[in-house]
């Protein structure tokens, strides 16, 4: 029987508490071992097992780990990857990688100089929804597609304590959601001929930006990804409009609820949608519920230990976050501009 891997979890944040740790923990090729918490011991409290460190520095001197997954505010990613890469430590960072594109290049050099796993959790391309779109277009059930429409809305009149709502680098909206939601786009068609975006600043009291519509142009197809904080009214998550006709979708992922009541993810029911809440298929002449694919986040860190023990291709590769990232850096420079990106000017 094979040793698991043994996995730190930097930072212990709702989403490292809520989401990495459970998905650690299921992992049968993994084994939680460790957390950095500058203050406090919440995470021991849950896993009474794993060791508690004061900083990166005191886990990396311990060398108790082998993968690091580095969950911490925005403009920490770079500094702390660079640094478990150095100390020859596989690596998994939360979304987006890094703030700017070349420090994710730079990450990229030295994973591959060192033969090292570096990963990105992009968890919701393992949304049972964003599955659903892939078998719908890989199976052309709407024909030639022209307009994909994306949605993250929420409604959060108040500004929040959250360090993404404060004035560091790597704050706002657009890091925060507009990475997951061109990902998809990108995983589903490929990058972009050009991007034009509108970021804003719609609450008075916001210092981050916490409203996007970003267009991503095509040849003969567009993509709107767009979410907002003042929006109190259901908005599709997805529509997909096709030569034979539509497809529209309402809600969430079902783990992004499940991970928030404290659910393990495990069984074979983890990630099922139930029958109502299924998107519906809008044809010339029936308009019919289309079942929706499970979700599953456990992929990912499945993947990542099968990368590690296995030499198994990453399923979410730096390659790809990259692209992701110039993306974004291209739509901060749209907005600022008040023009179309080209992707030569853009470099993705």
């Amino acid at each position: 029987m094979k040793t698991p891997i043994r996995t730190a979890l930097v930072g212990f944040g709702s989403v490292a508490e809520k989401m990495h740790a459970p998905l650690i923990e299921v992992c049968q090729d993994l084994k939680f071992i460790g957390v950095v918490e500058r203050n406090g011991n919440r995470c021991q409290g849950k896993y009474p097992n794993a060791i508690t460190y004061r900083s990166l520095n005191e886990l990396l001197e311990a060398d108790v780990a082998d993968l690091i997954s580095i969950t911490t505010p925005n403009e920490f990613h770079f500094p702390m990857a660079k640094q478990c890469l150095l100390a020859g430590k596989h690596i998994v960072v939360d979304k987006p990688v890094t703030i700017f594109s070349h420090e994710a290049v730079e990450l990229e050099a030295l994973a591959k100089e060192k033969n090292l796993i570096c990963s990105v959790f992009h968890n919701r391309r393992f949304d049972g929804d964003i599955m659903t779109l892939q078998k719908l277009i890989e199976e052309k059930t709407l024909g030639d597609l022209v307009y994909l429409e994306s949605h993250f809305d929420r409604f959060r009149p108040n500004v929040s304590e959250n360090w993404r709502e404060k004035e560091v680098p790597g704050n706002g909206i657009t890091y925060d959601l507009a990475s997951h939601l061109i990902d998809q786009a990108v995983l589903l068609f490929g990058p972009p001929d050009s991007i034009k975006a509108d970021i804003q600043k719609q609450r008075k009291e916001a210092v981050a930006d916490d409203h996007f519509d970003i267009i991503l142009f095509f040849p003969g197809f567009k993509a709107r990804v767009t979410a907002g904080v003042l929006v109190n009214a259901p908005t599709p998550k997805y529509l997909l409009l096709g030569e034979k006709g539509s497809y529209q979708k309402f809600g969430l992922d079902v783990q992004e609820q499940a991970f928030k009541d404290g659910k393990k993810p495990e069984g074979e029911n983890w990630g099922v949608e139930p029958t109502e809440s299924w998107g519906k298929l809008h044809l010339s002449s029936e308009t019919i519920p289309y079942p929706t694919l499970n979700g599953d986040y456990r992929i990912f860190y499945q993947n990542v230990a099968d990368a590690i023990s296995k030499g198994t291709p990453l399923r979410v590769t730096m390659d790809q976050t990259i692209t992701v990232l110039k993306l974004i850096e291209a739509s901060f420079l749209s907005n600022k501009l008040g023009r179309k990106i080209l992707r030569q000017e853009g470099n993705w």
